[in-house]
């Protein structure tokens, strides 16, 4: 299977320092507000997931979400979490350090949509591809 998120060793060593903190971590995808569609990361549990949002998986121990619309426009990208220096305007967790995660993107190629991990909505009911 083609996992949908990934993460650079960059952002799993900012995991490390902000789970030390804060425990078990969450991330969802921005879809606009605050600081344009970054990903944001939370304590697990902080922000409330419902039947709007898509979990595209566990990347390094954290599960990532994003909402069903934005999902219908980056269903066809695998996503990589890295990290940039700069204060974001979210309330991600990272941003009193001095950096912001980010995503990066590339589009799959045919031969690999076929063998997506699969989604599920907030309440893990699976979602067809």
């Amino acid at each position: 299977m083609i996992a949908r998120v990934k993460i650079t060793d960059k952002a799993k060593a900012v995991i490390d320092t902000l789970s030390a903190e804060h425990g078990e971590l969450m991330f969802h995808q921005s879809g606009g507000c605050c600081d344009g569609s970054s990903p944001m990361c939370f304590p697990k549990g902080e922000l409330l997931i419902n039947e709007n949002d898509i979990w595209l998986g566990n990347v390094y121990g954290c599960d990532f979400y994003m909402s069903k619309d934005q999902f219908e426009y980056w269903k066809h990208t695998q996503l990589t979490i890295d990290i940039v220096k700069g204060r974001g305007a979210s309330f991600s967790l990272e941003i009193p350090l001095g950096i912001r995660f980010v995503i990066k993107s590339r589009m799959y190629r045919e031969d690999e949509l076929e063998k997506l991990t699969p989604v599920y909505t907030g309440e893990k009911t699976l979602l067809k591809n």
